[in-house]
C-alpha cells in the first residue's frame, strides 16, 4: 500500500486578523508542526504544501523530515494545494490533512490508513462521531487525476459529489473530523472548552 499524506498548509489565514492560525500553540507546541509531527508518526510519506515566502511556517518544520511543496499560485485557494498535493503524490493514493484542525490525532490518520487497505478503491472521509462528514479525505490513485483539473477554494467537492457512489464515511471520536479554528474567537472558544 503507498499512500502520502498531505498536509495543506499554504492557506493566507486572512480571519485570523493578522496572526497565523497554523502557529498557535496546542500543547506548546506549533499546530502546523504538531500535524506533521502526527502525519509522520503514521510511517507513511508526508508532504507539506506552504505558500511563498512562508519563513515562519517553514521554521517549525526544521528537523521534521516532510517535504515540502512550496506552492506559487496558493492565492488561487485550496485547489493550487490540492493539485501540488496530487502531483507529488507520484501515482499512489493520497490523503488530504488540513493542517488547521487540531483534533486529529494520529490514531485518526491510522483508521484512514487501514480502511484504505481493506478498501483500496474506496474513497475515504473521516467524519465525527454521529456522521456528519469531515476530513481527512483519502483519493485513491485513479482520482488523482481529477484533483489535478480543480481551481478556485472550493476544495475537491466537486470530486467527492462525482464519486459519491464509492463514497465511505469513517466515523472518528468526537469531533476530530470537524473541529477548525480560522478566528482568534475560534481559538479562545476552543481553548475554554478544552482547557488549553
Amino acid at each position: 500500500m503507498t499512500v502520502v499524506i498531505a498536509v495543506l498548509a499554504a492557506g493566507s489565514g486572512a480571519r485570523m486578523q493578522g496572526g497565523d492560525k497554523l502557529l498557535e500553540l496546542v500543547g506548546g507546541v506549533p499546530l502546523l508542526r504538531r500535524q506533521v509531527t502526527r502525519a509522520l508518526a503514521t510511517g507513511v510519506r508526508v508532504v507539506v504544501t506552504l505558500p511563498p515566502g512562508s519563513e515562519p511556517r517553514l521554521a517549525v518544520l526544521i528537523g521534521l523530515g516532510g517535504e515540502v511543496l512550496t506552492v506559487a499560485d496558493a492565492g488561487e485557494g485550496m485547489a493550487a494545494s490540492l493539485r501540488a498535493a496530487a502531483a507529488a503524490a507520484g501515482g499512489a493514493a493520497l490523503m488530504v490533512l488540513p493542517g488547521d484542525m487540531p483534533e486529529l490525532e494520529t490514531a485518526d490518520l491510522q483508521a484512514l490508513l487501514a480502511a484504505h487497505r481493506k478498501d483500496p478503491g474506496a474513497l475515504l472521509r473521516g467524519a465525527s462521531a454521529d456522521g456528519r462528514p469531515g476530513h481527512p479525505v483519502l483519493f485513491p490513485p485513479d482520482l488523482l487525476g481529477e484533483v489535478l483539473t480543480l481551481r478556485g477554494d472550493t476544495g475537491a467537492r466537486a470530486v467527492l459529489a462525482r464519486h459519491a457512489g464509492r463514497l465511505r464515511l469513517l466515523a472518528l471520536p468526537g469531533e476530530h473530523a470537524l473541529t477548525d479554528l480560522d478566528t482568534p474567537q475560534d481559538w479562545a472558544e476552543w481553548r475554554k472548552r478544552n482547557g488549553a
